[in-house]
């Protein structure tokens, strides 16, 4: 085997693993452990992984990018097939949750586009714009708090003690990351991962919607396991090993 295809596998392995152990590796490919950690240290220094004793983790990356409106327009078409994907768990006449997220407002435009006959409860400001523009059958309820401008929403103890007072059918939220290796899912702000948190609790049902890029990033603050939800959205079909993976948090896979 020439060292590329093994370093290209040792990178496949780790996208799936979350981790490589060198002794392993080193049985699997049929080489020496030295040739194992001079592979290593090659893709450390290309950024492709970060050596620990014994082997290498996964590279995840934070991009910290915590203004929502630089966000917008990032994997644009990624986001607006998670959306179209999403519209087809809506049942007419249902309540559902819209979270601060860029791919909840592709969500709204889709609602608003088909004259759904819902209740859409938000925090998010520029989800709240779209139905104020003409008629649409969706009746809309915004959750008002402490102004958050970053987020482009309302986030604190006010719109905590609103959330819980309801009982959404359905709820979509966005995230920074998703690690599937330890289930944690996470965003940038620890208020609006408390009112995520309390979202999740007062929905029957309740979707992470996210790129599948989001499987190599993280945020700064922990908001949720995956087996807190129902299912994850993304906009493509996912391998076998990252879709198994997944499924051993007990959730769906709508890909």
């Amino acid at each position: 085997m020439l060292p590329q295809e093994r370093h290209d596998q040792i990178i496949a392995r780790l996208n799936i693993e979350g981790q490589v152990k060198v002794k392993e590796l080193a049985y699997d490919f049929k080489v020496t452990e030295d040739c194992i950690r001079k592979d290593l240290a090659m893709l450390e220094k290309a950024g492709l992984l970060k050596r620990i004793h014994g082997g290498a983790t996964q590279v995840r990356k934070n991009l910290h990018i915590f203004n929502v409106n630089e966000r917008i327009s990032v994997r644009l078409p990624e986001k607006k097939q998670i959306a179209n994907k999403a519209i087809d768990l809506i049942e007419s006449g249902t309540m559902i949750y819209l979270g601060i997220s860029t791919v909840n407002l592709e969500i709204a435009k889709l609602i608003y586009q088909k004259n759904l006959n819902i209740t859409v409860v938000t925090n998010m400001i520029d989800i709240m714009q779209i139905f104020t523009h003409g008629d649409c059958k969706a009746k809309l309820i915004f959750i008002g708090g402490s102004f958050n401008r970053a987020r482009d929403g309302f986030l604190g103890a006010l719109v905590i003690e609103q959330i819980q007072k309801y009982r959404f059918d359905l709820a979509f939220l966005g995230a920074v990351g998703i690690n599937i290796h330890d289930g944690k899912v996470t965003t940038y702000d620890v208020e609006d991962g408390i009112t995520k948190k309390e979202v999740i609790n007062s929905s029957k049902k309740c979707y992470v919607v996210a790129e599948s890029a989001k499987l190599n990033l993280d945020g700064n603050y922990v908001y949720a396991h995956l087996s807190d939800f129902s299912g994850y959205i993304c906009e493509k079909t996912l391998n076998d090993s990252i879709n198994n993976k997944i499924r051993e948090y007990g959730i769906e896979i709508i890909d």
